[in-house]
């Protein structure tokens, strides 16, 4: 292969990461990163669940009962997701 062709490949393969380039650029502009960087990883039921075992285990079964019915709820599972942190922010005043 001469030297010429080998350049001229060279040059089209930088024309061509140059247009991924601009494509991954344009991707980025038009996706909302703020929103994704900001979300919180929810605690799943399991995990609520069992820091609030923990908390029976040492005697708190009452206020266990409570900090659950105080979400308007009779069993756990009955919680939305969305409430979790909040749940398990509430428990931490129980310690």
């Amino acid at each position: 292969m001469s030297r010429i062709k080998l350049a001229l490949e060279v040059v089209s393969d930088l024309r061509n990461l140059a247009d991924s380039i601009e494509s991954l650029v344009q991707v980025i502009e038009t996706t909302n990163y703020e929103s994704v960087e900001t979300e919180e990883k929810l605690p799943t039921l399991e995990e609520v669940r069992h820091h609030l075992a923990l908390l029976s285990q040492r005697g708190k079964q009452a206020e266990v009962k409570a900090l659950i019915t105080k979400y308007g709820v009779r069993k756990l599972s009955e919680i939305p997701k969305e409430k979790y942190p909040e749940l398990l922010k509430d428990a931490e005043g129980i310690q």
